[in-house]
């Protein structure tokens, strides 16, 4: 399988080539006012972190003003920057120094919906007249006068609201202060041309698109047919949404219409479009990244999967297959538990978490890392009462706040995320040996692991080009790639039997493994359980030999009971 060679219309930005994508959770980044929540200046200040890290490019979450009903996913003003992160004089000083140290800034763009204080939806509100009001979903009520169809929120309860003054419903995917924009008006297109032109030219190198499936509605809303049970990995909150099958309110046919014409804004300015396409379906994700629609979609089976080698080959296998390098692997994000928490929680599931991450560094596309992650971290232990989330305070779930916890830097009170009182809690199972300063000072460290695998990825062509991907073991506890002739790449889930052997080429080299216990000697590599390697199958491969090195030699690779 190889990378097809893309032309007009399918041209990737070369930056985004061979990238490695790290989330930044502003409001709990980095504080510099002391006000306890992450800001712009905080996120400028650790930027030469992520560069030492071995980072590409930084995803940063909303960052433009809004009352915060769902931290920044309620946009009052797309153009704009939130006060309590800083100003747009800030946000130019993270982008001056992010492009001076090499790394590029896609910035959260939230096209499904605006908050209920946006001039749009407020103007919208005055009258049927209004000059706005066909930027928004408004039906009539049923015959009952309820709610004009069964959709439901992602956050609970019925998608429309009743506004009294002007008789009719509103739809709103998610909160009620949240109304979705209809996609069905033209002006909605012009205006969103305008807001990523503005964007690209103020210097911002792309955009990730929140809920990227859900713009566009069936044109006659008719209700979505109720399911027997939940379908199983279906990652949801056990609320009502999970009990329908969506098949007249997201992933709709002219969604990527859409795209296609936001493509050339992008391509005309060197950016990138990455959607957040919960799509969990790769030959219906596959229309999404077409030559002419989005550069790259993530893939959230990645953070689906339990630590099974079946689930991981069989689930993964077919979303490469269907968009080979058009993916971006998400490790872990802010709506997901981080993946040493899904892995199992403490050293086992961080041991875990970076054999995974070493896995998704050898597939075609981006890997993606959510802040922490480069130190192993789970999710935070919270006190009761402290819920920000709406899922969690609506719902009365867990929620997504345990993820969402303040980024650990140094010792201290808050661990050096701020002087000030965090506006979440860093919670109780976070200690001074979790930070960025103490895994700095600690040869083998997770975040040092973390390091040298970005740094060896960076420094092999098989892994960031167009090297064809093989899935070589096809069944037990081994899930194991290779990249072209040139590099395997091997993760032992393991089965409680002990130490996994494979059997390589003999002129084979080890190149990283997540445990000193893995070794290769004579072509016979002796991998642990929840480790995983990285291996030059071809001297040429070997970054340290391949000047001096020989033509490949032959040999197969094979699993020893």
């Amino acid at each position: 399988m190889h990378t097809q060679q893309v032309g007009q219309h399918g041209r990737r930005p070369r930056w985004w080539r061979g990238a490695v994508g790290y989330e930044v959770y502003v409001r709990s980044f980095a504080d510099t006012d002391d006000d306890g929540i992450g800001d712009l200046p905080g996120v400028r200040g650790r930027l030469s972190y992520l560069a030492d890290l071995g980072v590409d490019v930084v995803w940063l979450t909303p960052v433009t003003p809004s009352p915060q009903r769902d931290h920044g996913y309620d946009v009052a003003d797309y153009l704009g920057v939130e006060p309590a992160y800083g100003t747009l004089d800030d946000l130019q000083d993270v982008l001056d120094t992010a492009h001076g140290l090499g790394l590029r800034v896609l910035m959260d763009l939230v096209p499904n919906h605006t908050s209920d204080l946006h001039p749009w939806f407020l103007d919208a509100c005055s009258g049927r007249d209004a000059d706005h009001r066909d930027f928004y979903v408004w039906r009539d009520p049923a015959p009952d006068g309820g709610p004009p169809n069964n959709w439901v929120s992602h956050f609970g309860g019925p998608a429309w609201t009743f506004h009294a003054p002007t008789g009719q419903y509103y739809m709103h995917l998610f909160l009620p202060e949240q109304p979705d924009l209809n996609w069905a008006e033209p002006r909605v297109w012009d205006a969103f041309d305008d807001i990523l032109t503005t964007w690209f030219e103020r210097g911002v190198d792309g955009v990730r698109i929140d809920v990227a499936h859900s713009l566009v509605e069936d044109p006659q809303f008719r209700d979505n047919p109720l399911l027997d049970t939940p379908p199983q990995g279906s990652g949801g909150t056990g609320s009502v949404f999970d009990r329908f099958a969506h098949i007249h309110d997201l992933d709709q046919p002219g969604v990527v219409d859409i795209y296609r014409r936001w493509r050339r804004i992008a391509d005309a300015h060197d950016a990138v479009l990455l959607g957040e396409v919960y799509v969990l379906d790769p030959t219906k994700l596959q229309r999404y990244v077409a030559d002419d629609a989005l550069h790259s979609a993530f893939a959230f089976d990645a953070i689906k999967v339990s630590w099974d080698a079946w689930e991981i080959r069989t689930t993964l296998g077919p979303y490469v297959a269907a968009c080979d390098d058009r993916l971006s692997w998400p490790l872990s994000s802010h709506d997901d538990p981080h993946a040493a928490q899904r892995f199992g929680g403490g050293e086992v599931g961080a041991r875990r978490a970076l054999a995974y991450l070493t896995l998704l560094c050898a597939l075609p596309g981006v890997p993606f890392l959510y802040q922490g992650d480069e130190l192993g971290l789970d999710d935070a232990v919270l006190p009761d009462g402290v819920a920000e989330d709406p899922i969690a305070v609506r719902l009365g779930v867990r929620g997504r706040d345990p993820q969402r916890s303040p980024m650990p830097w140094d010792d201290g009170p808050a661990l050096g995320f701020t002087t000030g009182t965090p506006w979440l809690p860093v919670g109780s199972n976070r200690t001074a040996t979790d930070t960025v300063v103490a895994q700095q000072q600690t040869p083998g460290s997770h975040l040092d692991a973390t390091t040298s695998l970005l740094s060896l990825r960076r420094r092999l062509p098989a892994l960031t080009g167009d090297a064809p991907l093989e899935w070589v073991v096809e069944e037990g506890p081994v899930v194991a790639v290779t990249r072209g002739d040139e590099v395997l790449v091997a993760l032992h889930v393991g089965d409680g039997e002990g130490d996994a052997r494979l059997v390589l080429p003999e002129e084979a080299r080890l190149l990283y493994a997540t445990d000193p216990a893995a070794f290769l000697v004579e072509g016979e590599l002796t991998l642990p359980e929840d480790v995983a390697v990285i291996v030059a199958l071809d001297p040429v491969a070997d970054p340290e030999t391949a000047p001096e090195a020989d033509p490949a030699p032959d040999g197969d690779i094979e699993e020893v009971p």
